[in-house]
């Protein structure tokens, strides 16, 4: 793994899926960034926390080109190792991602470097581009540790507009998974 981490004094983590609403570390400041050179996507099948090895969900990973809108949170020094801990063993646990430090850049205008995991191209979970019905019907279907793929991704929505984007894409997948999990009941015959 890449340890080549920002200063103890400016160590930011970068979010751009559930650590956005759910960090689970304690921070001194969290503000709204970009990511260059990098997307969010839905790429990566979930096998634990959203989804099982036979019902796989689907849930978001960092891949190649474009750039991406999320959050950094900016760690106390006293904090540092404990983050680490606790992200490598949440983000961790089938190697699916590659942890890496990248230069972001915040909404106030200062450019920090920030740790985060982009997604694995030569790992089993990694889905690459598939089309918004391949995904819905992951995001329908998953269901695992840490509660349902539609879930993740309603919240993965709601977040994102709060930081003011707007992914049209993204909530198109959404609406077809919502209706792969929830499909129309034929009328009463009676």
């Amino acid at each position: 793994m890449d340890r080549h981490l920002p200063t103890s004094r400016n160590f930011w983590v970068f979010g751009y899926g559930s650590l956005m609403w759910r960090p689970g570390f304690d921070f001194e400041e969290r503000q709204p960034a970009w990511l260059y050179g990098y997307h969010r996507c839905l790429c990566v099948r979930s096998t634990v926390y959203r989804g099982t090895p036979e019902h796989p969900g689907l849930v978001m990973g960092l891949d190649r080109g474009g750039s991406a809108r999320g959050i950094a949170f900016r760690i106390a020094p006293a904090q540092i190792a404990q983050t680490l801990a606790y992200l490598d063993e949440r983000e961790q646990v089938t190697k699916v991602y590659c942890p890496k430090v990248f230069r972001v850049r915040l909404d106030d205008g200062r450019a920090v470097r920030a740790y985060t995991f982009v997604a694995r191209h030569d790992h089993e979970q990694y889905a690459g581009k598939l089309t918004p019905d391949q995904a819905a019907c992951y995001i329908a279907q998953g269901h695992g540790q840490m509660g349902s793929s539609l879930e993740y991704v309603e919240n993965t929505c709601r977040h994102l507009q709060k930081i003011g984007i707007s992914d049209l894409a993204l909530k198109d997948v959404l609406r077809r998974a919502r209706k792969m999990a929830n499909p129309p009941r034929p009328p009463d015959p009676s």
